[in-house]
């Protein structure tokens, strides 16, 4: 499985580089603090994988980088390939990026 960390995915944010960033944690997670990407949760992830692009590097990310792992491994199998698992989630974000970021 692809990974990125959370210092390249600043990277490709500050550069305006051209991704899908998917955030799979329960909407309650995303309302208290997110990253700006498009929130499916785990649960419906194939149900709405057509909103998932195929085009372009997708990141996927959720708390800690086990639920999006989880994502990826059921997308793949549905042949997505341009797939990346936030290592550590937004809880590495917070950690090493943006302290003042609300976790739980």
């Amino acid at each position: 499985m692809n990974e990125i960390t959370v210092q390249e995915l600043k990277e490709k944010k500050e550069k305006g580089e051209d991704f899908q960033l998917i955030d799979v944690r329960e909407d309650f997670e995303y309302e208290t603090s997110n990253l700006g990407g498009l929130s499916i949760p785990l649960g419906g992830i194939l149900i709405e994988s057509e909103k998932v692009s195929k085009d372009k590097p997708v990141v996927v990310m959720c708390r800690s980088g086990k639920r999006s792992a989880a994502a990826i491994m059921q997308l793949e199998q549905r042949g997505f390939t341009n797939l990346y698992n936030l290592r550590g989630g937004i809880l590495a974000w917070a950690a090493e990026i943006d302290p003042d970021l609300s976790v739980y």
